[in-house]
C-alpha cells in the first residue's frame, strides 16, 4: 500500500471523518465545529489538487476493497472523475463557509453539517468510482443523507417534500440495482473502462442490452432530473438554501448527470451505443427536458422554484451533449457540468441572501432590490446571464462547443433546441434583472435584517462574488491550462483517441 492507494481514501475520509465528529457536539459548540468544518474542506481541496497534479501527468491511483464474491470497492481516479471531484470539492469549500452564516441562528446545526458532510462523502464517493458497484453504494448513500438536509426545517411541507424526495430517488435506485444486477448476469464484473466495458464482454442480445441501458439511464435520470423523472427537485426548493445549493450544484443532481456519463462513456462505450441506437432517444429526451424546464420556469413567481426549473433545464445540457457521441459535443457537456454549477450555486447563494436579509422569496419581491443589495444582485446578474449564454462567460462556451459538436454529428436540430432554450433563458432571467436593478421599490421589504455596515452577513456576501468571478474566468480563460473548457477536452481527447 502507497500513495496511489491511500489519496482516494483519504479524500473519502477528510469529509466522513469530519461529519461523524460533528454529529457528537453540542449545539453550543460553535467555534468547534465551524473549524471542523472549515478544516475538512480545506483539507479536501488540497488532496484533490495533489490528485489532479498526479492524473494530468498520468498517475495512477487505486484502492480495491473485496466486497462481495467478484465485487470489489473499487476507488479509482481518471480524468472524468477528477473533473467532478475537483468542482465538488471546490463547491463544497465556499458552501460549507455560506452555510456557516446562514444558519448561524438556527437549531440542530450539528446535525445538519453532519449529513451535509456525508453527502459530499457520498458525492466524492460517487466520483471515485471504479465500478457499477461501488457507484451504487454511494449514489444510495447520497440519498440517505440528503433526505435530512431537505427535511431539516421540520416543517409540514418539508417533510412532505421529504417523502417525495425519497420516493422518486429510491425508485431510481431500485431500478440502477435492476439494470447493474441483470447486466453483471450477462457481462462479468462492472468495472469501467474507456472504451466501455462492453467491448471485452461476450455477445449479448441487443435488445437486452437496450432494456438495460433503458434501466441505467432511467436510474440516474432520477437524480438528473429528466423529465418525467424531475418531479422532486421543485419540492425540494422548501430547505435551506445552502442545501438547494447542494442538491444543484454540488451533489445529487450532478450525480445523477455524471452517471449518465459513466454508463454512456465507461459502461457500454461510445462505439456500442451508436450500434444499439439508444443515443438518439436519449438525445431528443434531453432536448424535450431543456425546453419543458425552461417554459416552467416562465411561470414561476417563487425565484427558487424558477431556478429549480432551469436547473431541470441546464443540466440536460449535459446529456444532450454525451447522447451526440461526438468528441466536440462531449467536450461542452463535461464543461457544462462545471460551468452550470458555478452559475448555479452563484444563483441559489444570491437567493439565499435576499430571503436571509430581507425576507424575499418571490420575484414579484424584488423590486428596487439592486440597489439595497448591489453586489448580490451583480453576482446574481453575472450568473443569470451566463445561464442565458452571454459571451465571454462559461455558458457561453459551454453552449458553443455544444452547438459546434451538433454540426459536426451531423445534428444540426441541435442548434434549434440550443437557440430555443436561449431564448427561453433570457425570457425567465432578463426580467428578474429589470425589476431589481432598474423597478423603483414600492412596498417595504418583508423584513429587514441588520448587517452592520454590510449588505449582508460577509460569510454570506463573499461566497457568490468568487463564484461568480469563477463563472466568467471560466469564459475569460476557457483555454488556459487546467480550465474546465481544457480538461474537458482532455477527458474527450481520451474517450475518442482517433482523429
Amino acid at each position: 500500500m502507497n500513495w496511489s492507494f491511500w489519496l482516494p481514501v483519504l479524500i473519502l475520509l477528510s469529509s466522513l471523518g469530519a461529519g461523524i465528529v460533528i454529529f457528537f457536539l453540542p449545539q453550543r459548540a460553535y467555534r468547534t465545529r465551524t473549524t471542523l468544518n472549515m478544516a475538512a474542506a480545506t483539507l479536501k481541496l488540497l488532496l484533490v489538487a495533489a490528485l489532479v497534479w498526479g492524473v494530468f501527468h498520468h498517475q495512477s491511483y487505486e484502492t480495491r476493497l473485496p466486497l462481495l464474491p467478484e465485487m470489489d470497492l473499487l476507488l479509482r481516479a481518471d480524468t472524468l472523475s477528477v473533473l467532478f471531484i475537483t468542482l465538488s470539492s471546490i463547491l463544497w469549500f465556499f458552501t460549507t463557509l455560506y452555510a456557516i452564516g446562514y444558519l448561524e441562528a438556527s437549531p440542530h446545526r450539528s446535525r445538519f453539517f453532519g449529513f451535509f458532510s456525508l453527502c459530499v462523502s457520498a458525492t466524492v464517493g460517487i466520483a471515485l468510482a471504479g465500478n457499477l458497484i461501488t457507484f451504487f453504494i454511494f449514489y444510495e448513500m447520497l440519498t440517505l443523507s440528503t433526505y435530512p438536509l431537505v427535511t431539516h426545517r421540520g416543517t409540514k411541507k418539508s417533510l412532505r417534500a421529504g417523502k417525495i424526495y425519497l420516493g422518486y430517488t429510491l425508485m431510481g435506485g431500485v431500478l440502477l440495482l435492476t439494470g447493474m444486477a441483470w447486466l453483471q448476469t450477462l457481462a462479468g464484473p462492472l468495472s469501467f473502462t474507456e472504451g466501455g466495458l462492453l467491448a471485452e464482454a461476450p455477445p449479448i442480445d441487443p435488445q437486452t442490452l437496450t432494456i438495460i441501458f433503458t434501466l441505467l439511464i432511467a436510474g440516474v435520470g432520477v437524480k438528473a432530473a429528466l423529465v418525467p423523472l424531475h418531479g422532486w427537485l421543485p419540492q425540494a426548493m422548501v430547505a435551506p438554501a445552502p442545501v438547494s445549493a447542494l442538491l444543484h450544484a454540488v451533489a445529487v443532481v450532478k450525480a445523477g448527470a455524471f452517471g449518465i456519463v459513466r454508463i454512456v462513456d465507461n459502461v457500454f462505450g461510445v462505439e456500442f451505443v451508436a450500434k444499439l441506437g439508444v443515443a438518439a432517444p436519449l438525445a431528443w429526451l434531453a432536448s424535450f427536458t431543456i425546453i419543458y424546464g425552461s417554459v416552467r420556469a416562465l411561470f414561476q413567481d417563487d425565484l427558487k422554484r424558477r431556478l429549480a426549473y432551469s436547473t431541470i433545464s441546464q443540466v440536460s445540457y449535459i446529456a444532450l451533449g454525451i447522447a451526440l457521441l461526438n468528441p466536440v459535443a462531449t467536450i461542452g457537456a463535461m464543461a457544462h457540468l462545471v460551468h452550470q454549477g458555478l452559475m448555479k450555486i452563484t444563483l441559489f447563494f444570491c437567493a439565499g441572501n435576499l430571503a436571509q436579509t430581507l425576507g424575499i422569496h418571490r420575484i414579484s419581491e424584488m423590486a428596487g432590490v439592486g440597489r439595497r443589495m448591489p453586489w448580490t444582485m451583480t453576482a446574481f446578474t453575472l450568473g443569470a446571464l451566463g445561464m442565458i449564454g452571454v459571451p465571454p462567460l462559461a455558458g457561453f462556451i459551454s453552449k458553443w462547443y455544444l452547438g459546434y459538436g451538433a454540426v459536426l454529428a451531423e445534428a444540426e436540430w441541435v442548434l434549434g433546441i440550443l437557440a430555443l432554450s436561449s431564448v427561453l433563458n433570457a425570457a425567465y432571467f432578463l426580467p428578474i434583472l429589470y425589476r431589481a436593478w432598474f423597478s423603483p421599490q414600492k412596498n417595504p421589504w418583508p423584513e429587514e435584517t441588520s448587517r452592520g455596515r454590510l449588505e449582508t452577513h460577509w460569510m454570506l456576501l463573499l461566497p457568490p462574488l468568487i463564484t461568480a468571478a469563477m463563472a466568467l474566468g471560466a469564459g475569460l480563460l476557457a483555454h488556459a491550462p487546467f480550465s474546465p473548457a481544457e480538461w474537458a477536452r482532455l477527458i474527450a481527447v481520451r474517450e475518442y483517441p482517433s482523429p
